[in-house]
């Protein structure tokens, strides 16, 4: 229905538009993915000031009309995450995470766990970014990924052989079966070793903030895992979990 509408917002992208204005990718407890116009936002003197940039956590006031766009009528600001901001591994690891939420939940359906996933992960990477440790890691992009997965239905069944449940000599994994597979049904798989395997199953029965580890080879066939499970079930193909910065 027309009218105004307020929500909290997460600012996943935002774009140009015309002489002064932006178009907005929003994320929302309750509303999904949405669409909105920020007008006049780049003049100098805007009232929003800088605060309807990508990564912004947000209380926003929008109104409805009968157009795709919602209209920004006022924004405050929850989070902005500075410490991201002055970080470039940070800001390259946010830009993906949000790419992910925006390409994997592209509808107006609601998934209030979603937006507290990306709102938890854009705080994360603010504190890391300040805190001078490790910064981003492949280990954490996989671990969101992975939740990410178990938010949209998606999660790999990693208990036991996703093709005839047998529950040991799991060795390969296969996408188009959506999950583990033994040796009696690995055609078609590919190779997931024990540590691979233990990552997953970690990352998703953990919180973000207990990510676990593991060795290269191993997040490189999670990574596949995961890239192939979107593919087959999701038919979508994201930009790679880390850059060349991480």
């Amino acid at each position: 229905m027309a009218g105004p509408v307020k929500t909290e917002a997460v600012v996943l992208r935002s774009i140009r538009y015309g002489e002064a204005d932006r178009i907005l990718h929003l994320y929302t407890p309750q509303r999904g993915r949405v669409g909105a116009i920020a007008k006049g936002v780049r003049r100098a003197r805007s009232r929003f000031g800088g605060r309807l940039e990508p990564f912004f956590r947000l209380s926003m006031e929008l109104h409805e009309g009968r157009g795709e766009l919602l209209t920004v009528t006022g924004a405050h600001t929850l989070a902005g995450h500075p410490r991201l901001r002055g970080d470039a591994r940070a800001l390259d690891a946010a830009a993906r995470a949000c790419d992910a939420v925006a390409r994997l939940f592209e509808t107006s359906e609601a998934h209030p766990a979603v937006f507290n996933l990306v709102c938890r992960a854009l705080a994360l990477l603010d504190e890391r970014a300040g805190s001078g440790g490790a910064g981003p890691t492949r280990a954490a992009a996989l671990a969101f990924r992975l939740k990410l997965l178990l938010a949209a239905g998606l999660a790999p069944q990693l208990g036991g052989c996703a093709s005839c449940g047998e529950r040991e000599h799991l060795r390969g994994f296969s996408g188009a079966a959506g999950g583990v597979v033994c040796e009696a049904c690995e055609a078609g798989s590919f190779p997931l070793s024990e540590e691979a395997h233990s990552f997953m199953a970690a990352a998703l029965a953990r919180p973000l903030t207990e990510a676990p580890t593991a060795g290269d080879a191993a997040l490189g066939q999670a990574d596949r895992a995961i890239s192939v499970t979107l593919e087959h079930h999701a038919h979508l193909r994201l930009m790679p979990a880390v850059g060349p910065l991480g």
